[in-house]
């Protein structure tokens, strides 16, 4: 209860200042032009933004009233950096909380400003604080949300205790006796002790009121006494009494509190709110019947620890603040800038020890002091050795320089040296020190020629050139070195063009490869993964660069050979490649790839087939599958032939995919390991395909390349054409063939020579035909040889008012197309047969003439009649 009752003390005096602070804050937008920026708090700033949205503000328009009102520009500025440091830090915040998602509208583009402060309350333990509150060192620990200096009630009563009235005393008695006792201090003083009678120990400490209640107990328990007892004692202090502290001076919340007899004098100033901004920290007095028991310093805990001062309150105890007497601003590269109240024998260095020390970047040598004397501003420079003697005034500014963002001994070294980089230098080294220290020249450094730029003190740039060769074998003067000098050594190769070798063709690897002095044709393919299959060995050209040509020779052409074995011969060993040769390797005249061709459908043995030689047809391949069988419909027969948007597999890809199945069916299944020979077989194939996969992966960025030529092939086919576009791009396309005509006259113009890809498609016998396009119910119709064209439309509802219907076709099973005569006015439509498809197209669509192209056209006919009156006139 007594709990609750400070927790509801402790509250009531901040809703009181919070209802106080609104009605004052109300006329904030009205008398905006006296606000001082710095001396709000994030909650005044959040208030005032509140304010203005309900009488309809934006921040924009909240910022031309106060230009209106008289604002100085500088609290204008401030004030919108203050607005956009919360809508940015409500940001991160909302991102955080968005869990939970309302089911009220929001306008997009909005910021929630609700999520906005709660978000910002919740990460800023000091929200309410101004930033001149929070500058001030000490007055953000009676304003932490995280932090508690409510008296904890748990701990043992302390044996220096003073009781008083309203305390709970528990007496216990153990031993050869045995007693217990409830009593209660009254207004007395005193607590009545059954069978003893009163006993006063109101305004004594805990142990000497057990010493009382022993003496009195001893009267009925006589082995209390004595030096040998047998019954022992044992005072114990239950519910506390509460006590009355009055807070004054220059407190947040000054006034008198209710507050636990354990209080002290921290827990009386947190419920108090703190001092204020005028209000001392360190020299908080406590008074005790108008005599001073006791003075706190908050800047000994903060730093020390130290709660010297910090004693038990006790009731009607006044605890004063009285205003700061010096307080002096610290700002610069320290731990902790900011306000700090400064006694009269502490110097410059309480001051950094009150700051946390200097940071790593500060200037330490000297500080900058700015103080007002009595009739205008001073700067004072305060050096080391003055810290400690230099006098203190209340105002002073105290600025902490920073470090030079300058090196005073650096020099850079670049280039061919086997440790390039950043090196402290000494009086009186040189350039050949700095190369030693650097690890020394590579064997690549072009030393006859380095570059040593220099920093002149007015920041221009100079440039020394030195034979570095000459300096380092002593032929040469050596340079001595200045603060951030730069050496750079070039290397040889980066003064000249990187020398390159280039192979092309029937090789497992091409590319461009690495030159290397006496390479032959023989050393190039073994770096490139020996010969393809499809490799001729005979015919190896070399293309070299030619140069000072003025009569048009372009390139100096070689040819030579070579066998499968990479050995060249004898005449042919002093062809030595040169920087920038081109070694082509062409494929064998005789080299054929495996081409296949498909058979599907009704014959007897459908699937894959081999082209067993460059000029076999339909009617060599159909023989191998075995011929029709007695299902098959020779009408209906189609080709299947890839056109030249067909995607083909690469030659890697292909051999990609043989090589992961050969590593698939490699591998032994369960426990079993492979042998060893299968295990090298396994990472040559792993080698292969990285190998191959690097091809494909470089095939298919150049051809990604080319690919935007190809894409406006069809651009003149217009929007209006898109189909027969989508038809002119398709990857395959039917053939019709009559293969009747091809199995009765094998080899003749019927019987066409087949291509890699080709399918023969043969259907079953067909029973039935497809109406399309425009007609009113396309549908499937059974084929009856006595119907015609006309009667497979009435089967499907007729043509629709938008169908074209002299452009109408059939597509036969086939393949074959045949479309709609005309002569004069009669349609000649084709034949129908089994499997056919009747397609309706739709007719161009028009747009009606304008009332201007009306009113030209007979413009244009009066004109005609008035020329050819005049010329019959």
């Amino acid at each position: 209860m007594i709990r609750k009752l400070i927790q509801n003390l402790k509250i009531a005096p901040v809703l009181f200042c919070f209802f106080i602070g609104s009605i004052g804050f109300s006329q904030t937008i009205q008398n905006i032009q006296n606000l001082k920026v710095d001396e709000l708090s994030d909650a005044q700033i959040e208030q005032l933004i509140k304010r203005a949205e309900s009488s309809g503000m934006n921040e924009v328009q909240l910022e031309a009233l106060a230009i209106e009102k008289g604002m100085p520009a500088s609290e204008i500025s401030k004030l919108r950096q203050r607005i956009e440091a919360l809508k940015s830090g409500n940001r991160d915040g909302a991102a955080k909380n968005s869990t939970v998602r309302s089911n009220q509208r929001e306008v997009v583009g909005t910021v929630n400003r609700t999520t906005v402060f709660d978000s910002l309350r919740k990460s800023d333990p000091y929200y309410n604080l101004s930033p001149h509150q929070k500058k001030i060192y000490g007055y953000t620990l009676f304003h932490n949300r995280e932090l508690n200096f409510n008296p904890s009630l748990n701990l043992p009563t302390p044996e220096s205790y003073i009781l008083g009235t309203g305390d709970q005393v528990l007496v216990d008695v153990y031993g050869a006796s045995q007693a217990a006792f409830d009593m209660t201090i009254s207004p007395e003083g005193k607590v009545l002790v059954p069978n003893v009678g009163p006993v006063n120990i109101g305004g004594s400490s805990v142990e000497s009121a057990r010493t009382r209640v022993r003496a009195a107990l001893s009267k009925i328990y006589s082995g209390l006494n004595g030096p040998n007892p047998n019954t022992f004692l044992q005072l114990r202090v239950g519910n506390i009494r509460s006590i009355q502290v009055t807070m004054a001076g220059e407190l947040n919340h000054p006034g008198t509190y209710t507050l636990p007899s354990f209080a002290n004098v921290f827990n009386a100033l947190y419920q108090a709110g703190g001092p204020n901004e005028t209000g001392s920290f360190r020299n908080i007095q406590v008074y005790r019947k108008s005599k001073l028991v006791g003075q706190v310093d908050v800047y000994e805990f903060l730093v020390r620890g130290n709660e010297n001062g910090n004693i038990i309150l006790q009731d009607n105890d006044v605890i004063i603040v009285p205003p700061v007497q010096t307080r002096v601003e610290l700002e610069g590269p320290v731990r902790r800038p900011g306000l700090f109240e400064m006694k009269s024998d502490e110097s410059i260095l309480d001051l950094v020890t009150f700051a946390g020390g200097f940071k790593s970047e500060a200037y330490k040598e000297l500080l900058i002091v700015k103080r007002k004397t009595e009739k205008e501003l001073r700067v004072d420079n305060v050096y080391k050795d003055d810290f400690e003697t230099f006098a203190i005034k209340d105002g002073d500014l105290y600025v902490v320089g920073g470090v030079l963002e300058r090196y005073n001994n650096r020099a850079q070294v670049t280039g061919a040296v086997f440790r390039p980089g950043e090196f402290a230098i000494s009086d009186g080294m040189t350039v050949q020190g700095l190369v030693e220290i650097a690890g020394g020249i590579r064997g690549d450094a072009f030393s006859e020629r380095a570059t040593l730029y220099r920093t002149n003190p007015d920041f221009t740039m100079e440039v020394l050139t030195l034979d570095l060769g000459a300096i380092l074998s002593g032929q040469a003067e050596d340079v001595v070195l200045k603060r951030e000098d730069i050496l750079n050594i070039p290397s040889k190769y980066d003064l000249k063009e990187e020398y390159y070798v280039q192979i092309s063709g029937e090789v497992n690897r091409t590319g461009v490869f690495q030159f290397a002095k006496n390479m032959t044709v023989a050393d190039l393919i073994t770096k490139a993964r020996g010969f393809k299959e499809s490799a001729s060995n005979a015919n190896i050209e070399i293309a070299r660069r030619v140069k000072d040509e003025v009569g048009g020779e372009i390139a100096e052409i070689l040819t030579i050979s070579i066998d499968g074995n990479l050995r060249i011969s004898e005449e042919e060993k002093n062809v030595i490649l040169a920087p920038f040769d081109h070694v082509f390797v062409r494929k064998s005249p005789g080299f054929q790839p495996e081409k296949i061709v498909y058979v599907e459908g009704e014959v007897f043995y459908p699937g894959g087939f081999t082209l067993e030689k460059r000029d076999e047809r339909i009617s060599d391949v159909l023989k191998r599958a075995g011929g029709l069988n007695d299902y098959a419909y020779p009408k209906g027969a189609t080709l299947i032939r890839r056109t030249e948007f067909f995607k083909t597999k690469s030659e890697e890809n292909i051999k990609l995919e043989q090589l992961e199945s050969l590593h698939r069916n490699t591998v032994r299944e369960g426990d079993i390991e492979n042998a060893e020979a299968e295990g090298k077989l396994l990472d040559r194939i792993d080698d292969r395909m990285d190998l191959l996969r690097n091809e494909e992966l470089k095939n298919s960025k150049d051809n990604n390349k080319t690919d935007s030529f190809s894409e406006d092939k069809y651009q003149f086919l217009g929007e209006e054409d898109s189909t027969v576009m989508e038809v002119a791009t398709r990857d395959k396309e039917l053939i019709g063939i009559d293969l009747g005509k091809i199995l009765s006259q094998p080899g003749s113009k019927y019987d066409l020579i087949l291509q890699e890809g080709d399918i023969i498609s043969i259907p079953k016998e067909l029973q039935t035909v497809r109406m399309r396009g425009e007609v009113l119910y396309p549908t499937t119709a059974r084929y009856d040889v006595s119907r015609g064209f006309r009667n497979y439309i009435s089967r499907s509802g007729g043509f629709t008012e938008q169908a074209r219907k002299s452009r109408s076709y059939v597509v036969y099973a086939n393949g074959d197309v045949h479309r709609t005569n005309r002569f004069l006015f009669f349609n000649f439509f084709p034949k129908i047969e089994p499997g056919a498809e009747i397609i309706v197209p739709q007719k161009p669509k028009r747009e009606p003439m304008s009332v201007q192209a009306w009113i030209g056209i007979a413009s244009s006919l009066a004109t005609l009649g008035i020329l050819i009156d005049r010329i019959s006139n």
